[in-house]
């Protein structure tokens, strides 16, 4: 009966540890700071290649959107006024 006791504390303490540890992971993940690491690594990467260099066709993409944007509002702002 003590073994199973004993077995039982034992799968009881076991378990407290490990929900401990995956608490500690979900505080660390959910952190403000984590999050933004992350956005800024997912942003990195669409910009920059593993090897370092450019993806110039994405920048370019990226950069088209931006004039088109503008253009879109100077020339609504010209009709508008």
């Amino acid at each position: 009966m003590s073994d199973q006791v004993s077995s039982l504390e034992s799968e009881i303490e076991k378990t407290r540890e490990h929900l401990g540890a995956t608490i500690d992971q979900l505080v660390y993940r959910a952190s403000p700071k984590t999050i933004a690491r992350r956005e800024i690594a997912s942003i990195r990467g669409y910009f920059v290649d593993p090897s370092g260099s450019p993806r110039t066709d994405h920048i370019l993409k990226v950069a088209g959107g931006v004039v088109g944007a503008v253009a879109l509002f100077v020339v609504v702002r010209k009709i508008v006024a």
